[in-house]
């Protein structure tokens, strides 16, 4: 049996170990996958630890996604940029990192939202992590302009140039001009589901398409606020198992079964609720 796991903490809120198990069961595959708490402090022994034991591989969440990156003896051109890893694959003792957050999110924009970004207006509340990994990929997927807005506006000056991008002056205005509005931050993650990024009295178009990446719960009040707007209004949840699918395929080289991961997502997201 070949073992893959997920290190981050805490740990208590993953998903992943129950859609990849469910689809290494669809496709009889030997694998197991199992949750690793690893407090900051223990990262490095951690990831020795499991080049020794010989991991197929293993996903990285918080906080180790931009911390783990100098453990690792190879990192893709793309995580490289995004300056964070969530997937890590073991070649034989060495540990190539990947990121699939931002290529998930643009599989799920077009699958889930039937959105192409190549030339829209878009706009981005968080300009951390998660904002970093949306930004790049946006840009590197031609989106017309992107427009950033965080509550630490020097993080946002410093994506923006980065990306090419722009800082947002008037949020009223950009959002009335952009076609797509994503929201990168925890804000509206249950228990605090009541919640929005959005600050008071700004209004929504019905022309928006609004991503939200939180996924719990399943209607954020920002994608409450989008729908009595007539706004296209989706949930994270597709990011989450794209970029879980694309983990799959990375550790067991075989195309991963979407639908399965994805009924096994929402599953095990129920069971939280």
């Amino acid at each position: 049996m070949k073992t893959v796991a997920i290190i981050g903490y805490p740990l208590g809120h993953t998903i992943s170990p129950a859609m990849h198990n469910a689809a290494y069961k669809e496709l009889n595959l030997d694998y197991e996958y199992v949750p690793l708490e690893v407090p900051p402090q223990d990262l490095a022994k951690a990831v020795e630890g499991l080049r020794a034991l010989h991991f197929a591989g293993f996903n990285v969440t918080l906080p180790h996604k931009e911390t783990i990156v100098p453990y690792l003896d190879e990192v893709t051109q793309l995580a490289r940029r995004i300056g964070a890893v969530n997937t890590v694959q073991n070649q034989e003792g060495k540990l190539i990192g990947y990121n699939t957050d931002g290529p998930g999110f643009i599989d799920s924009l077009k699958a889930e939202a039937g959105f192409n970004p190549q030339g829209k207006k878009v706009v981005i509340l968080g300009a951390g992590g998660a904002g970093r990994a949306v930004a790049i990929s946006l840009s590197e997927n031609q989106a017309g302009e992107i427009t950033l807005f965080d509550a630490a506006p020097e993080k946002a000056e410093k994506l923006a140039e980065y990306v090419g991008g722009k800082t947002s002056q008037n949020l009223q205005k950009d959002i009335d001009e952009a076609q797509l509005l994503v929201n990168c931050t925890p804000i509206g993650l249950h228990p605090k589901s009541e919640e929005s990024p959005l600050p008071e009295n700004l209004k929504l178009h019905k022309k928006l398409t609004v991503y939200d990446l939180v996924y719990n719960p399943k209607e954020t009040q920002l994608l409450k606020t989008a729908k009595a707007a007539g706004a296209k209004a989706v949930t994270g949840l597709g990011m989450l198992v794209r970029q879980g699918a694309l983990a799959f395929t990375v550790f067991t080289d075989k195309p991963a079964p979407f639908k399965i991961m994805f009924e096994a997502a929402e599953e095990a997201l129920a069971q939280q609720l």
